[in-house]
């Protein structure tokens, strides 16, 4: 109870450090939030916000997909999101001779929506404090205890929460590391249609010289629509669905903005590690995200090369390609703002100060005598880890290969189960098919021989596979020439069975472990990984059990130590909301940033024929003709393209409605500026926008540029006095 009581008196007096800082739960905003969100200019009831009584803002809110966020904004279940968060969908529903991705489409009437396979979007029916139900049986366990007990107690609030029959899926977030438990519930819709995306060359424009910049001029959004079963329930995909009509959706303003406006977020941050320690700040920028920016680095070379060459190829690797390297560019970024402003001596400060307060308190004051050794133990490895995951793993036939590692072992036990190995041989042939469809050999294989070379050069060599390196100096030649891993991975992919239709069929017919075994790519992936699984992944979870634990103890002791310290919790991919103002800013001497971005800087930018800064001839016609209609700027007059605002996203929120004052939509976030990109780690109370592609212009690309005057009809448009 002690527990409970604890996090409840700090969500109720939460004040706030900044405006512009802070995701917070909806359901617990607390009367000193909701009082300084009115003070910034809100005019709706705390009420109006969430509600699980009435429709409330959170209910024109999904979660969309695995990874985004989209919002309702018409009574027949139309949606709104990022181009990058369809982009998925948009590749898959494209051919050679119908490159929506290249083109853009639109469906001008129900029936040409196109059914997006596997795509599905979740409504948040309701959050409850659960904190009662698991904190007290954890009292008192050890960091290992603890960690078993509380997964084995959130999966039994899971399990009570959910309802299959209804598409029901509960999940528990621990939030402060945790010191509280909140149960989330949603319903999930799993029919869900591509409506309209602009061409590529408008959806992604700036591509990635642009990605995470200011200025930006990049129409970053896509429509779909929800279909629900005959009685508005959730429903597998049937051409009789009828259009979902939710709780609640966002009327459109056209209206604009300007310096000083209140803009309000909602969506689904991913993560945040704003609590973290010192010692992790430094992992990170000495560590972790140097590897993993060196090994993207490698991969997109690789891609980009092929991906200019052929169309075919583009639209193959383009799903792949785009999330390596958007955070390729804020890692980077990450890393430079995270030295630039001292992060890591900040974060010693007040660890300083928390040990001090610590001192004679037994609970607290032993937590960093153990943590320095902690990350000591676990550091040698950290870099082999990141080069598992990014690097060997990053060539798309040997992250497959390592699939079948299960296969081998179901084969190779005692009595095996046949049906067991069908079963996992059938999931193999399947996931054989989707690598073949998305992956590029030319590509794929420099990406093998590059990683496997910068494995041996970059990790010490006792932590190697024994004995593989070895081979492949025998077979191959020296180990420090690149040569030597060009003419090893030709050799791979020449004569790897997964790559060869005939050779794979006839494993499938016969499986034998003893083949898979001697399968090159096999031995590879299935060598380096089972080395990690073996000797460093236990490690990584000793280190993981025992860094959270320390996380929680001494997130804990802050809360004690500072009982009115304004904080809110970490991002955990849960309906948050922020709020703060449309807000210019100045990112250096003699620099200053305007708050809009227009159709005058598109043109500025705008290369013919280039890979990133091409556009339609149709939009350059509407431009010279300033065919702008209802959505020009009077003011500029000009058509805004994008905005920024100083609220508080990181990654989860791509595709999250931008709110103004009343309720209304008035743009969708897509993206960070760079001179803020420690956001996971540390907030910047200056620096720190949200980079917003513009409603206007969503709506003059719909109706002007794809000519989908039906798509406007079904909106609530709030226009200019």
């Amino acid at each position: 109870m002690k527990q409970f009581l604890i996090t409840v008196v700090l969500f109720v007096s939460l004040g706030r450090t900044y405006a512009d800082e802070g995701m917070w739960l909806p359901l617990l905003l607390g009367k000193q939030v909701y009082a300084d969100m009115v003070k910034r200019g809100l005019k709706l009831s705390s009420e109006q916000l969430y509600s699980i009584n009435k429709a409330s803002l959170k209910d024109a809110i999904v979660i969309f997909g695995g990874g985004c966020t989209g919002e309702m904004v018409s009574n027949e279940g139309l949606l709104f999101t990022n181009h990058h968060c369809g982009y998925g969908a948009i590749t898959a529903a494209s051919d050679l001779q119908h490159n929506y991705l290249r083109d853009g489409f639109w469906a001008y009437d129900k029936k040409q929506e196109i059914p997006a396979a596997g795509l599905s979007v979740q409504f948040l029916l309701k959050i409850e404090d659960v904190t009662e139900e698991i904190a007290p049986a954890l009292e008192g366990l050890s960091a290992d205890d603890r960690s078993g007990k509380q997964s084995d107690l959130i999966a039994q609030v899971n399990e009570k929460y959910s309802d299959p029959l209804k598409n029901v899926q509960a999940r528990v977030s621990a939030l402060f590391k945790g010191n509280q438990f909140l149960v989330f519930v949603y319903q999930q819709y799993n029919d869900v249609r591509l409506v309209g995306a602009p061409p590529e060359s408008v959806g992604k424009f700036g591509g990635d010289t642009d990605n995470w910049e200011w200025p930006r001029h990049t129409g970053d959004f896509s429509v779909f629509r929800v279909y629900a079963g005959p009685n508005g329930e959730p429903a597998a995909y049937a051409a009789d669905n009828i259009p979902l009509r939710p709780k609640h959706f966002l009327p459109i303003s056209i209206k604009g903005v300007k310096d000083g406006d209140y803009a309000m977020i909602y969506g689904y941050p991913g993560s945040t590690n704003r609590y973290e320690t010192s010692y992790g700040i430094k992992l990170a920028t000495d560590i972790t995200n140097p590897s993993l920016v060196n090994l993207r680095d490698i991969r997109l070379k690789a891609m980009f090369e092929e991906m200019k060459k052929d169309p075919a190829v583009k639209l193959r690797l383009a799903p792949m390609y785009a999330g390596v390297a958007n955070y390729w560019k804020f890692y980077d970024g990450e890393t430079k703002q995270l030295l630039k402003y001292h992060i890591y001596e900040k974060k010693q400060e007040e660890e300083a100060r928390f040990i001090q307060w610590a001192e004679g308190k037994p609970e607290f004051e032993n937590i960093f005598t153990a943590w320095p050794k902690v990350y000591d133990a676990w550091k040698p490895y950290a870099k082999h880890r990141v080069y598992i995951n990014e690097g060997i793993l990053g060539a798309s036939l040997a992250k497959f290969a390592a699939t079948l590692i299960k296969v081998e072992s179901d084969m190779l036990k005692q009595g095996a189960d046949a049906a067991i190995v069908k079963q996992g041989l059938e999931a193999a042939d399947a996931a054989r098919k989707k690598f073949k469809d998305g992956a590029d050999i030319i590509s794929d294989q420099r990406i093998m021989a590059a990683t496997c070379h910068m494995f041996y050069t970059d990790i010490d060599k006792a932590q190697h596979p024994v004995g593989f390196y070895e081979k492949i100096k025998t077979a191959y030649g020296d180990l420090n020439d690149a040569g030597t891993y060009k003419n090893w991975a030709l050799a791979v992919f020449s004569n790897t069975i997964l790559l060869n239709d005939a050779k794979w069929e006839a494993f499938m017919n016969k499986p034998d472990a003893v083949a898979l075994q001697n399968d090159p790519a096999y031995i590879y992936a299935g060598g380096f990984v089972k080395n990690y699984n073996t000797k460093y992944e236990p490690l990584f979870q000793r280190f993981n059990i025992r860094n959270n634990d320390l996380g929680r103890l001494y997130l804990k002791g802050v809360i004690q130590m500072d009982p009115k310290k304004k904080m809110y919790p970490d991002a955990t991919f849960t309906m948050r909301v922020s709020y703060g103002t449309v807000k210019s800013y100045s990112p250096r001497d003699a620099v200053k940033y305007d708050i809009v971005c227009t159709m005058k800087g598109v043109m500025e930018k705008y290369i013919p024929g280039d890979y990133e800064f091409d556009l339609p001839p149709k939009l350059i016609e509407l431009v010279k003709k300033k065919d702008f209609g209802q959505y020009i700027d009077k003011r500029l007059n000009d058509l805004v393209v994008c905005f920024i605002t100083n609220n508080d996203i990181t990654g989860g929120n791509s595709g999250s409605p931008v709110i103004d004052a009343n309720g209304n939509l008035i743009g969708l976030a897509f993206d960070g500026n760079y001179e803020a990109l420690s956001h996971k780690l540390a907030f910047d109370k200056d620096m720190n926008r949200s980079i917003c592609v513009d409603i206007r212009y969503v709506l003059w690309c719909i109706e002007k540029l794809g000519g989908a005057g039906n798509i406007i009809k079904e909106l609530k448009l709030v226009k200019q006095p």
